[in-house]
């Protein structure tokens, strides 16, 4: 076939596929490819999947209907967790014609020249998942006020609801130097914040080559890469974004809170507050370390912003066991929950567990908590009234506007002023809107 001038991509999930979706933009970029906006045509289209929420399926068949619909005799390409775990599934989507797997996406130009668009199924390049053993470095970039850089990917954890051990592999690290080399060259493009992603993010020194079946010892610990992404100059913030709470040491605790680039936010899944879910959930802690590492937390940096993971509905949880994690959650000095609905897995040992809760009971459970979640979040963000913080500045969606996050992540809205976008500066704090933004002005001292 000839080759196509230009390809858009689709991102769904997490900040890791992000950082990976730009990696791989690139090369197309360097084999001369154009990127194009995904709502205004290509000739190939990439959609990057996530398989974390139940309806994985049916949204990548609306994002490859979307696609067609603006070219109907473009490529269209599924990555992704979902398509590692379901490739053949996903094969059968009409208007698909390639899937790859853990271990081929990043060899996606590889497969580009033999794409058709005869009838019949797309072309499935998905091996198993234990073929992904080689870290493969990715970040962000196009968005000049944060980019996301992947340091770690895969897990060796074996969660009992989760399926990312089987869509990404075993835990595999970048090293230190070629992490650091990394944000050296994001910082040379402008951008002002790194948030760092992986899956397991705390487990980060896992080597990537295996001898004789035996993994290698770790050369570094996650300590020993944040303080050395910390020397670099030209980013102003560094942004963990997300870490276990058997792994968010207090050595990691004391370092963020005495530095001057990473900022005092961390997000720390928690899935349940009844220690007997968390051992069906086979979860590596139980709810009293999960409230120490809070209580050190709020110790070093009182103003510290504080983000939960949590499960509700998994097999086997009673109101009790409900009611158990919801006071937990109540009484924890946590900012803001992202709250999960249970969704069975195939091939995971949560799916085969007896006592489902129900559909409509999951539901309820979900509500209760996204309701908690508000509260936390407003009570966290009136703590903040009448302080300065800096933010910052981008682009807001509202006309006239521009937006941003404090150090601590509290989203902020005020009138636009060019010249202050992408730039960080000391804010005042004075209300919360309709939207649930804090309304700001300049810190007297800039004005």
């Amino acid at each position: 076939m000839a080759t196509p001038k230009s390809v858009a991509f689709y991102t769904l999930g997490c900040k890791l596929n992000y950082s990976e979706t730009s990696s791989i933009g690139r090369l197309f970029e360097d084999a001369g490819y154009l990127e194009a906006d995904f709502n205004n045509g290509a000739d190939i289209y990439v959609i990057n999947t996530c398989s974390v929420t139940d309806f994985a399926d049916r949204k990548c068949r609306q994002i490859v209907r979307r696609a067609l619909r603006k070219n109907a005799q473009a490529y269209v390409v599924v990555i992704g967790c979902y398509a590692q775990l379901k490739p053949k599934e996903i094969a059968e989507i009409p208007g698909v014609d390639l899937v790859l797997g853990a271990a081929e996406k990043f060899r996606i130009l590889e497969f580009i020249d033999d794409l058709s668009k005869a009838p019949g199924k797309g072309m499935v390049q998905a091996g198993e998942v234990s073929a992904a053993k080689d870290f493969i470095n990715s970040f962000s970039f196009g968005d000049r006020t944060r980019s996301f850089l992947k340091v770690q990917d895969g897990c060796n954890y074996k969660c009992s609801f989760c399926t990312i051990p089987l869509a990404r592999g075993a835990s595999r690290s970048d090293t230190v130097e070629n992490a650091v080399t990394n944000a050296k060259k994001i910082a040379a493009l402008g951008t002002k914040e790194i948030v760092l992603t992986g899956v397991n993010l705390g487990d980060f020194g896992n080597g990537t080559e295996v001898i004789e079946g035996v993994k290698p010892k770790k050369e570094a610990m996650f300590i020993d890469l944040i303080q050395e992404l910390d020397k670099v100059e030209g980013i102003e913030r560094f942004r963990i974004s997300s870490i276990e709470p058997n792994l968010c040491t207090e050595e990691v605790i004391q370092f963020v809170a005495e530095s001057e680039r990473f900022v005092p936010h961390f997000h720390i899944p928690l899935q349940s507050g009844s220690n007997k879910i968390l051992k069906m959930m086979r979860r590596r802690y139980q709810r009293e370390l999960y409230a120490e590492r809070v209580d050190w937390i709020k110790k070093h940096m009182p103003h510290c912003c504080i983000g939960v993971d949590v499960i509700v509905g998994f097999p086997g949880e009673t109101e009790e066991d409900f009611l158990e994690t919801y006071n937990f959650l109540n009484e924890l000095d946590i900012s803001y929950l992202h709250v999960f609905t249970y969704s069975e897995r195939p091939n995971t040992p949560a799916a085969e567990m007896p006592d489902q809760v129900s559909v409509e009971e999951r539901r309820r459970r979900n509500e209760m908590l996204t309701i908690l979640s508000e509260k936390k979040r407003r009570h966290f963000y009136e703590q903040h009234i009448g302080m300065d913080r800096k933010v910052l500045f981008e682009q807001s969606k509202t006309d006239g506007k521009m937006s941003g996050f404090t150090d601590n992540y509290l989203r902020i809205e005020m009138d636009l002023q060019e010249g202050l976008l992408n730039t960080i500066a000391p804010v005042q704090l004075h209300s919360i809107n309709a939207e649930g933004l804090v309304e700001a002005t300049l810190a007297p001292k800039l004005v």
